[in-house]
């Protein structure tokens, strides 16, 4: 997300709690039902007027609960009065026993290192509160849908509306030769789907963090998080339905949520899966399809028949080198704090994340730095056997081996095994000069603690 710049509620906002606002006297059956009084009640701390605020506060610090510190926080990290927010933050101290003030991530750190409890109108504050930043969010939260597959106290506003970070749909792309805006350095995304090779540039995808598009015939969505620093391709069609999906507003675990247009269920953007809403007790997994991170340079080298975005996106930005991000780039700070970290390497050290569909609990991280200097690196999970070559530009491609064993390559085409065969290396496979053939397997760059939050079981190699 972009920043944490704060929506100010609008008059819309009081107008919808001018239906269900709460009693000016007292929270009475004539305003607010027993079921909804709760939910109601935080809300109304940001979205009524004073004398209904004040209520609010009195009703809460009189019927407080365990489940109520999350729904104070989230009301915290909306309010704009100074004066009441410091009221707010004295009652959480004081029904806590804890002393944090108004360091939002230590509250967040605390209620996280306990068992979720949440209230079970949690989901329907949920809507009501972030349904006044954009009534498209109502519908994520309901206690009426399957039970959510993460725990709802992690999911963040990252501070934009639904799709307020625009997607790129079906966006303009150009070819090679026409690309004079980018520079051999300049870092671009690479794929080829049944022969369609595309680049898209790293400067443009960090302004609009996902693109939908068909490429080489297939549905295809690229899913780029800035903050965890990763770039996913998924084929967006899953047994006969081709989910339209768009960045949702919400975080989980610094990581983008996604959500799909027709149940507005959100995605788990690292596990390609729905996780709360209608389709979260589906089994639905999007495959994940092949991406490498490299240089222009070296992609069109390899590529000259592509085709790459066009910085005609519709939408005005700054699309040089480097421009989004820069801060949150240059250090090693999260925007967004999560439950744990790992301090084997920097937050944001670049791993290669590897995930296999038949050992879904044997998730892999390679250092990036670790495979620079081994360009040549083998590997199984179980029966899984796979190589990795890395070339002069950093880009990691992941093949099943089979049992062959790779000694050198030429960092371009030729890869030679330990009997000297010759291998030609492409997008979508490794071909030996008798027919053989060893497939690519999807894998993807991220930060070290986005790959990590996602995956706490994960093998790491440096």
């Amino acid at each position: 997300m972009r920043n944490k710049k704060i929506f100010i509620l609008t008059v819309s906002a009081l107008f919808i709690f001018s239906v269900m606002a709460i009693s000016r006297t007292s929270h009475s059956q004539e305003t607010v039902s027993k079921e909804n009084i709760v939910p109601v009640s935080f809300v109304a701390l940001v979205a009524s007027p004073k004398k209904d605020q004040n209520d609010a506060h009195k009703y809460i610090s009189e019927n407080w609960e365990p489940a109520f510190p999350i729904m104070m926080l989230e009301v915290i990290y909306l309010s704009r009065d100074p004066a009441f927010t410091s009221k707010l933050v004295k009652l959480l101290e004081d029904k806590t026993g804890q002393n944090y003030g108004y360091d939002l991530d230590k509250w967040y750190e605390w209620i996280w290192s306990r068992d979720q409890k949440i209230h079970s109108q949690y989901p329907e504050f949920k809507s009501l509160l972030y349904g006044l930043i954009d009534p498209k969010f109502a519908g994520y939260f309901s206690s009426k849908h399957p039970a959510a597959k993460i725990r709802l106290d992690e999911i963040r506003w990252g501070g934009v509306r639904q799709d307020g970070i625009p997607p790129l749909r079906s966006p303009k792309m150009i070819e090679a030769k026409e690309a004079k805006y980018l520079d051999d350095s300049n870092i671009v995304f690479g794929i080829e789907v049944n022969g369609d090779a595309r680049a898209y540039p790293k400067r443009i995808m960090a302004w609009h963090e996902m693109f939908v598009d068909t490429v080489g015939d297939t549905p295809v969505a690229g899913v780029y998080c800035t903050l965890c620093g990763s770039m996913i391709l998924y084929k967006t069609e899953h047994e006969g339905v081709n989910h339209q999906i768009g960045t949702s507003g919400f975080l989980y675990r610094s990581n983008k949520l996604m959500y799909d247009k027709e149940t507005q269920s959100l995605w788990n953007t690292l596990w390609g899966r729905p996780v709360v809403g209608e389709l979260a007790d589906k089994n639905i997994e999007l495959e994940r399809m092949s991406v490498v991170t490299t240089t222009w340079g070296e992609w069109k080298k390899r590529h000259p028949a592509t085709k790459v975005l066009s910085l005609d996106t519709g939408h005005k930005r700054d699309y040089t080198e480097g421009a989004a991000y820069r801060e949150y780039f240059a250090t090693d700070e999260l925007m967004f704090n999560v439950p744990k970290l790992d301090k084997r390497l920097k937050n944001k050290d670049e791993v290669l994340g590897l995930i296999f569909s038949q050992y879904p609990d044997k998730p892999i991280a390679i250092s990036v730095d670790y495979l620079s200097k081994n360009p040549v690196y083998h590997k199984n999970v179980g029966d899984m056997e796979f190589v990795v070559l890395t070339d002069i530009s950093g880009a990691a491609r992941v093949y099943e081996s089979k049992g062959v064993k790779f000694k050198e390559w030429n960092q371009d085409r030729s890869v030679t095994d330990v009997n000297g065969n010759k291998w030609t290396l492409s997008e979508f496979k490794l071909e030996s000069s008798d027919g053989r053939a060893l497939y690519r397997l999807p894998a993807h760059r991220a930060f070290w603690f986005g790959w990590y939050s996602a995956y706490s079981n994960t093998e790491l190699i440096l």
